[in-house]
């Protein structure tokens, strides 16, 4: 693998961003179809997803379950709001993995208590790092990815959700 040094990336776009704030809007999108069963093909740029559920649900396990997808990009965008922010304040970090877990009761989702819900209850997880960084720089880019991760931010915070149901 070959050791970047994002800080230059990091500097650069803020200072585009600072000089052109109305760059600073993103918006992003995905699209699925329902195909067969359970399994749904979702697209996302020129990203093709597969998603299903496993068989004891009723799917053909050919790909994660949603949930498991948003699991996969807490973990991966973690990683890369560490990588960012480890170059952006100088702290050095060789590597970093992050293992997530969703703990959730199939009441909710299966409609047998209304008081329970129907996504995870909460997440539990683990940031590796190898690092030569001191305990203090450690514990102020754990504080600064915690602050600036998306999805991360996403999962904490509500998020205005409106879905249109519209007939063909």
């Amino acid at each position: 693998m070959i050791k970047k040094d994002f800080k230059e990336i990091w500097e650069e776009k803020r200072a585009v961003l600072s000089a052109n704030p109305e760059k600073c809007a993103v918006t992003v999108s995905a699209d699925s179809q329902l195909v067969e069963g359970f399994m749904s093909r979702a697209k996302a740029r020129s990203f093709d997803i597969v998603v299903d559920q496993n068989k004891g649900m009723g799917g053909t396990d050919q790909g994660p379950r949603p949930s498991e997808y948003v699991l996969a990009a807490l973990a991966a965008c973690h990683e890369v709001t560490y990588r960012l922010y480890a170059d952006a304040l100088e702290i050095p970090l060789e590597e970093v993995s992050v293992s997530v877990t969703g703990h959730s009761d199939a009441r909710g989702f299966f409609g047998l208590d209304n008081s329970v819900r129907a996504g995870f209850s909460h997440i539990t997880g683990e940031i590796k790092v190898e690092t030569k960084a001191s305990d203090e720089e450690l514990e102020r880019l754990r504080e600064a990815v915690n602050q600036h991760c998306p999805v991360l931010d996403d999962l904490r915070q509500p998020v205005s959700v409106q879905l249109d149901l519209i007939r063909k």
